[in-house]
């Protein structure tokens, strides 16, 4: 008999990101472990900016429901979901479960010498700051907004990543007046 499963990652990921970070592993590992059950929805809950700010995704399984549940809550994990993520399976209440703690910097998108904007290279910074972040971390995804553009880091610690990408922020002309942010480790209401 199978199961409705509802999964909400405290994730700030756009959508391709969402997909190709958690649901396609997702479904790979049911296919191979509980074949029948496969990813039926997702969606991304977004800001009145359009900023990410959770991401869903829904599942139907068939075979043991704690198998299920025990097998998924760990492949989301091994993936790097975040602290404050949850999953309901059928009517039970939410199941908390999580890894990772995230930190958005978000870059000044309107404020610095035009110079700044034309001679800069923003994938030199996301590679500088991988680099800084060694197995410490990793991002996730980013977001373009009308005045910032976000990227989404996420890591065992949200302080140790701020510490060790500190200098490459300082280092960056890209980076001046960027904004540090440790993200939530509760989900955002969905009122």
């Amino acid at each position: 008999m199978g199961s409705r499963m509802s999964i909400t990652l405290n994730a700030r990921l756009r959508p391709l990101d969402r997909g190709a970070r958690y649901e396609i592993p997702l479904q790979e590992i049911l296919g191979v472990s509980m074949p029948g059950s496969r990813v039926t929805g997702a969606g991304t809950l977004l800001s009145a900016e359009r900023e990410p700010l959770v991401s869903d995704i829904d599942l139907d399984v068939d075979g043991d429901a704690p198998e299920a549940l025990e097998l998924v809550t760990a492949a989301l994990e091994a993936a790097g979901a975040p602290k404050g993520s949850r999953v309901r399976l059928g009517e039970s209440g939410p199941v908390p479960f999580g890894v990772t703690e995230g930190l958005a910097v978000y870059l000044n998108g309107t404020d610095l010498p035009g110079e700044v904007y034309a001679s800069s290279d923003i994938d030199e910074l996301i590679a500088a700051l991988s680099g800084a972040l060694g197995n410490e971390g990793d991002m996730q995804s980013w977001w373009k907004g009308p005045r910032e553009t976000a990227l989404y880091l996420y890591g065992p610690s949200a302080a140790r990543m701020a510490e060790l990408i500190a200098d490459v922020l300082a280092r960056f002309p890209l980076a001046q007046r960027c904004r540090v942010v440790p993200l939530e480790l509760t989900l955002p209401s969905k009122s």
